[in-house]
């Protein structure tokens, strides 16, 4: 699912900065210097979140707010210099979804846009590893681009792999993340890793160190 962006901001560096981030997070992004289109663009491109700087030309970014939430159920983060408290618990109340105080790190808007985005249900996680592709919010895992038919469990504990891909997980750390267990239980990982194995097919993904723990990874 590709998330349409729309960002207005007068600054010209911020403006491109930011679009480009956006674009390499897999975002469709327009970007505009005022809200002068802003009713045009929301008809038009149809954003999923609308990234607003308050201090804009003409209409400031509380003004287009609220034109945002008359006809639009998108997202809306607001960026500003202005840092008080009173402003912003008013672009809270008045129906942003976040509030980022410039200077920024690029890399914590970006998240900032996305929790946004996942909150809405306009964003999903898809974990790749070779051709295993793992959809976390719809619970959906392919390979080769056919289903695989997954257990609860067993796909709670291909997530855990695969936020660690690359990476030797040990048996108590999988029970921990998995089952929340504090004592070892005998075989309980053993068999569901057995099991998981088995329905990822080949070449094989999921390998055991000996004496180590799991290892999720793409085959060479």
């Amino acid at each position: 699912m590709v998330a349409r962006v729309l960002v207005v901001e007068d600054a010209e560096a911020i403006r491109t900065a930011v679009g480009i981030a956006l674009e390499e997070a897999g975002c469709e992004v327009l970007t505009r210097a005022d809200g002068e289109t802003l009713e045009r663009d929301l008809a038009a491109f149809r954003p999923d979140l609308v990234l607003l700087d308050v201090m804009l030309p003409g209409r400031d970014g509380f003004a287009l707010l609220e034109v945002v939430r008359e006809v639009s159920n998108a997202g809306i983060v607001l960026l500003t210099a202005r840092d008080a408290v009173e402003d912003r618990l008013h672009g809270l109340r008045t129906g942003a979804d976040d509030y980022v105080v410039k200077p920024f790190v690029l890399a914590e808007l970006i998240a900032r846009v996305e929790a946004v985005l996942r909150r809405m249900g306009r964003l999903r996680t898809v974990l790749e590893i070779g051709d295993l592709a793992i959809d976390v919010e719809a619970s959906s895992v392919t390979r080769n681009g056919k289903q695989l038919d997954l257990t609860a469990t067993e796909l709670k504990l291909l997530s855990f792999l695969a936020g660690r891909r690359d990476k030797v997980v040990g048996k108590a750390q999988i029970l921990a993340a998995v089952w929340g267990y504090d004592d070892y239980a005998a075989n309980l990982v053993e068999v569901h890793v057995s099991a998981l194995r088995r329905k990822l097919g080949t070449p094989p993904l999921l390998h055991t160190i000996r004496g180590a723990g799991y290892i999720l990874r793409a085959p060479s």
